[in-house]
Order: C-alpha cells, then structure tokens, then sequence
C-alpha cells in the first residue's frame, strides 16, 4: 500500500520516534509502513489520520489491483 506518511512527518520536522510516541506504537512499526514492507491495521490508520488531522485516504493509497490474466469478457 502506498502511503505519504515520510512526506507528512518530514513537514512537521518529526523523527520516526515522533510520530511512534504520538500513535503509540514501536519506531520500527513506523519504519515498516513508510517502507512499505507493512501495511497497518484499521485503528492504526486511523489513528495515524488522527494525529495529522487528515482523512485516511489522504495517507493511504490501496495498491491497483493485479491482472488476473487471460479472462474472456463476457
């Protein structure tokens, strides 16, 4: 899942640190959503959301979908 959460805490001059302390959760949690190797659950995003006073879907962005093949339309 995509996501601007380094831009959005870069802008306010937080550390990883920062921003773990405010949603309550390990820097390296942090670290894995902005690197995209972990995708938060529901009330985290929310919480993230919280904290920058934006709507989840100004963070998030859902991945497109893969193809899914050689499908006759019907």
């Amino acid at each position: 899942m995509k996501n601007r959460l380094r831009e959005l805490r870069a802008a306010r001059r937080w550390s990883q640190a920062d921003l773990a302390d405010r949603c309550q959760v390990s820097r390296q949690a942090i670290n894995a959503i902005e690197t995209e190797r972990y995708d938060p659950s529901l009330p985290l995003a929310f919480t993230i959301a919280d904290v920058f006073g934006l709507a989840i879907e100004e963070i998030f962005c859902p991945d497109p979908p893969e193809p899914t093949g050689n499908r006759p339309d019907k």
